[in-house]
């Protein structure tokens, strides 16, 4: 009998940590704005002779065509009917719960980490004996939930600092000059004390506080004062966060809106398509985002893109390496029909394990995958990440996942877009980050 959402955990889950801060992860496309299907639609495919078929509600528009095309592939080889729809950005929780009301709801979703599990581990399959689970390079790459494994890791993902090789060094630096925040910052307002010189317009792309571009800084950004006070304190979540790092975050996010190709107070209209125009456009220098945005600036050319670590100003942080991990766990509905799971199941393990399904994630789609059969990727940013551990460097986690609600982040993206503009103090970012905290966390967890 199929599972209906109670009005408890439809609140929960509005309030989870899901949409934003997945989207953000696999980079909230600024190109997406509804959401997009294959040929067919969902709730009208038409089950293959076993009577198997597949909907997967994909959550990454940057990566719609990729898949769109890799189902169709799929369905052409197997005959198995692969429908793909593709959530707006921001959008994917609420589409998520909608769809799962449906009678046709999704057979395979995902969720971001902990958090968004605990909302939907109720519709999880257990993937412990599954063929895609024994594929797996990892365990670290699994939920678990006690001998269960309720969602798998389908891609591992790396942020940073991108930056174009040839604008740096006309400004006369190189990578090797910067290893802190102290030389990022040097770098930085050298540049932009020169930029008429230089002929761009800042030294940052513009911080963009709408919501095609807030998450990397309410939740990218966000993520390294919450390592860092983690990593001091031994955990790996709180109940309350106690702000240890907040000075730092100061710095990093005053750095981005002062040194920047706009006047901070107009960050609030500005858009990720600003950003990425900015960088592509040899405006700006400096680009926070991750391996997912390659697409959008691939012009500039593979071998004038870099990547820094995002330095705030802590000891020892000339060892930091990028930001790598995942938000991206795959979970197949355990409401869906015998057939219809094991199509699921066939399916991504195809995905993940035959040469046109990885070739299709590694070259279209630009995914490090954590299966044994992956293919390289063709996307440099994953090779300057690998770069980086070669070195020694180590990267700093995702923390993120573990922030206690969607609500969090929005209050604290609305905090700091007040900031930028001078209507707002620092010391209210500071509240949002910490008092909000632990008020989110309590009544999601009760």
């Amino acid at each position: 009998m199929k599972k209906m959402i109670s009005r408890r955990n439809f609140l929960k889950a509005a309030g989870a940590v899901s949409a934003a801060g997945v989207l953000a992860a696999c980079g909230s496309s600024s190109n997406s704005t509804a959401a997009s299907t294959g040929s067919s639609t969902a709730g009208s495919t038409t089950a293959s002779a076993s009577g198997g078929k597949v909907y997967y509600l994909n959550f990454k528009p940057e990566q719609d065509e990729a898949w769109q095309n890799l189902a169709a592939a799929y369905t052409e080889s197997t005959g198995v009917p692969v429908t793909v729809v593709t959530a707006a950005a921001n959008q994917y929780e609420t589409t998520l719960m909608s769809e799962m009301e449906k009678s046709e709801a999704p057979t395979l979703f995902q969720v971001n980490g902990p958090v968004g599990l605990a909302n939907w581990k109720d519709y999880c399959y257990d993937l412990s004996g599954s063929a895609l689970y024994g594929e797996l390079t990892s365990d670290s790459f699994a939920l678990k939930d006690g001998d269960a494994v309720p969602a798998i890791a389908y891609v591992i993902e790396t942020y940073g600092i991108i930056y174009n090789k040839e604008l740096l060094t006309a400004a006369g630096y190189a990578q090797e000059d910067i290893n802190s925040f102290a030389t990022l910052k040097a770098a930085a307002d050298d540049i932009q004390a020169r930029k008429d010189e230089l002929g761009i317009q800042g030294a940052f792309t513009s911080a963009g506080m709408d919501s095609s571009s807030d998450w990397r800084f309410k939740t990218h950004l966000a993520n390294l004062p919450i390592y860092y006070e983690y990593k001091a304190d031994g955990i790996s979540s709180t109940p309350a966060i106690k702000g240890t790092y907040l000075d730092n975050y100061k710095q990093i996010f005053d750095l981005y809106i002062t040194d920047s190709t706009c006047d901070p107070t107009v960050l609030a209209s500005k858009t990720g398509n600003d950003a990425v125009s900015e960088f592509v456009n040899k405006q700006a220098v400096f680009y926070q985002n991750g391996t997912w945005a390659y697409t959008d600036i691939k012009d500039l050319g593979d071998d004038n893109l870099g990547m820094l670590p995002i330095y705030i100003g802590v000891d020892g942080e000339e060892n930091q390496g990028l930001c790598t991990g995942s938000e991206n766990y795959w979970c197949v509905n355990n409401n869906s029909s015998e057939e219809d799971i094991q199509a699921t199941l066939d399916f991504i393990y195809w995905c993940v394990s035959s040469e046109e399904g990885t070739a299709a994630m590694a070259d279209d789609m630009g995914f490090v995958i954590p299966f044994k059969k992956a293919k390289a990727p063709t996307n440099p940013l994953n090779a300057i990440a690998d770069e980086y551990v070669a070195e020694g460097k180590t990267p700093v986690d995702w923390c993120f996942s573990t922030m206690p609600s969607e609500e969090w982040k929005n209050m604290l993206g609305s905090a700091l877009t007040a900031y930028a503009a001078g209507t707002g103090t620092w010391d209210d970012v500071v509240s949002a980050f910490v008092d909000n905290w632990a008020t989110e966390y309590q009544l999601a967890n009760g």
